[in-house]
C-alpha cells in the first residue's frame, strides 16, 4: 500500500515507534529511524519486515530537543530518499515528580522532546507534502494527552499540547491530501514498562505477575496492555485511502482508560 513512500519515525529503535518502523516497512515504505539504543538490531527488524518490498532502512541520530539536529535529521530524509511521505512524531521521554518538586531542567527536556520536537519536524515536512497534495503526520501522543494523572505535569502538560497541535495541523490542511492525527495509547508493553513492572515487583515483594495486575488495575479496565503491533496497525490505517477524511482525531487505544 506504501510502496514509494518513505516514512520517518522519530524515537523508531524500540518500542512504539519501533513497531510502528515495523508495521510502515511491511506496507512497502522506506523507513528513517531516530532514536538511541541498539540501532543496528532496530535497522535489521525493520529491513525484515519490509523484505519482500526490497525498502531501504536509514537512520539519523538527532538528538529531538535540539532544533538544528531536527533540522539535519530532516534534510538528511530528503537527501537520501526524497521528500518525507509519512511523518510519526514519537521521540519522549518522562519523569516523575510533584509540581512543587519537579526539576526545571526536567520539564524544559520533556516539553522539548515530547512536544517541541514535533512542531520543528512538522514545519520542515508541510511544505513537501503540501506541493505533492499527499502526506500523512501521526503524532503519538498518550491518553495522558486526553487525561492526567499526579506527578506527570510536564507529561501530561506536552501530551495536550500534541492533541492540540495535531488538530491545528488538520485544520490548516483540511483542503489537501494532507492529513494530521494523533494516537494515545494507554498502556504499552514497551521495555521501559516492563522496567516498572520488575520494580514495583521488587519493591513490593510481589510478582510480576501480580505486579503487572495492579499496574493496570489502576487505570485500564480491559486489564491489557496496548500492543506496539497494535499500534503500528493503527498508523497503517491513517496512511491509508480509507482514512483521507480522518483529521485531526486523538484516537485513544487504551482499554477504556479515557471512557471512565
Amino acid at each position: 500500500m506504501l510502496k514509494g513512500k518513505t516514512a520517518l519515525v522519530t524515537g523508531s529503535t524500540s518500542g512504539i515507534g519501533l513497531g510502528i518502523a515495523q508495521a510502515l516497512a511491511a506496507q512497502g515504505a522506506n523507513i528513517v529511524l531516530n532514536g538511541f539504543g541498539d540501532v543496528d538490531a532496530a535497522k535489521a527488524q525493520v529491513a525484515a519486515a519490509g523484505n519482500a518490498h526490497g525498502i531501504s532502512v536509514d537512520y539519523h541520530g538527532a538528538d529531538m530537543s535540539k532544533p538544528a539536529e531536527i533540522e539535519a535529521m530532516m534534510a538528511f530524509a530528503a537527501e537520501r530518499l526524497g521528500r518525507v511521505d509519512i511523518l510519526v512524531n514519537n521521540a519522549g521521554i518522562q519523569h516523575v515528580a510533584t509540581v512543587q518538586e519537579f526539576p526545571v531542567e526536567k520539564w524544559d527536556a520533556i516539553l522539548a522532546i515530547n512536544l517541541s520536537s514535533a512542531f520543528h519536524t512538522t514545519r520542515l515536512a508541510l511544505p513537501s507534502m503540501q506541493k505533492a497534495n499527499w502526506g500523512r503526520i501521526i503524532n503519538v501522543a498518550s491518553v495522558h494527552g486526553l487525561v492526567a494523572s499526579a506527578q506527570k505535569s510536564a507529561y501530561v502538560a506536552a501530551k495536550h499540547g500534541i492533541v492540540g497541535f495535531t488538530k491545528v495541523t488538520a485544520l490548516e490542511n483540511a483542503t489537501t491530501g494532507v492529513t494530521c492525527n494523533s494516537i494515545c495509547p494507554g498502556w504499552v508493553l514497551t521495555p521501559l514498562v516492563q522496567k516498572q513492572v520488575d520494580a514495583k515487583a521488587q519493591a513490593q515483594g510481589i510478582s510480576t505477575e501480580d505486579a503487572t495486575k495492579q499496574l493496570l488495575g489502576e487505570k485500564e479496565p480491559s486489564m491489557q496492555f496496548t500492543t506496539p503491533e497494535e499500534l503500528g496497525a493503527l498508523a497503517v490505517f491513517f496512511c491509508s485511502d480509507a482514512a483521507s477524511n480522518v483529521r485531526g482525531v486523538a484516537w485513544n487505544m487504551d482499554g477504556g482508560w479515557a471512557a471512565q
